[in-house]
Formats: structure tokens, sequence, C-alpha cells
């Protein structure tokens, strides 16, 4: 397999199914139905350890992709790029912490860290798809 030309378009795929089930989610939420909530917010827990794991290989087996974007879009890009990664790196413990309380049912807890987890998490994805984009079919 060819890591350079298969798993970036893997992992916007994997993004993007998080984008679907963090939605889902909260809508899900919204309606009252929490055990439909709960399947939901697991099943993107594990698309994003599936993407996790999908990007670290990526990033330790294939030469690093340079933008070609020139002129005004490449701070644009680089906005994205390096706030989509802090984010993430942000996130990830937020998730955690955030599903336990949920799982442990610690609602209060739960639902207080979750209003700041869900829309840093859902940037995380969208931005990941938006840098994906522009990489690998906007500015090719």
């Amino acid at each position: 397999m060819d890591t350079a030309s298969t798993l970036p378009h893997l992992n916007a795929a994997l993004n993007g199914v998080t984008i679907v089930l963090l939605l889902a989610a909260f809508v899900l939420i919204k309606q009252g139905k929490v055990q439909a909530h709960r399947k939901a917010m697991l099943g993107a827990i594990g698309v994003s350890a599936v993407f996790l794991a999908s990007y670290l290989v990526y990033h330790f087996t294939a030469p690093i992709f340079q933008f070609r974007g020139e002129g005004a879009i490449r701070p644009v890009y680089y906005v994205f790029l390096v706030s989509h990664v802090l984010l993430a790196a942000v996130a990830t413990p937020m998730i955690l912490v955030t599903a336990w309380r949920g799982l442990h049912r610690a609602d209060a807890r739960h639902r207080a860290l979750a209003k700041v987890t869900w829309p840093v998490w859902m940037y995380v994805s969208v931005s990941g798809v938006v840098v994906y984009w522009m990489l690998y079919h906007v500015y090719v």
C-alpha cells in the first residue's frame, strides 16, 4: 500500500464520518434520546481512534506534502492547519474526559464539558477536511 496516495483520502473520509456522527449525536441528545446519543458518540470516538492511527501511520511513512497555493490563500491555509493541529491536541483529552463523565452518568459535569468539547471536536473534524481539500484537490 502506498500510504502517501491512500491514507490522506481515508483520513478525510474518517473525518467526514466523524462530522456526521457528531451532528447526529447533537440532534439525538436534543431530542432526549440518550442511548442513541451515546451510541453515536461512541461511534465518533471509534472512528476518530481509527483516524488517529491512520494519521500517525501516514506521517511516519509518507513524505511531507507541500501546500502549493500562492498569494493570499497561503496564510488562510496555515491558519486552518495550525488551529486544526493545536485544537486536535487539546480536544483529545477533552473528548476522553467528556466521554468518561457521560458513561459514568456524571450528567451535569458531562454536559458542562460537552458544551466546550463538542464545538472544538467539530471544528477539528471540519478543519481537517478543509485542509485536506486545500492540499489534495484545490491547490494541486
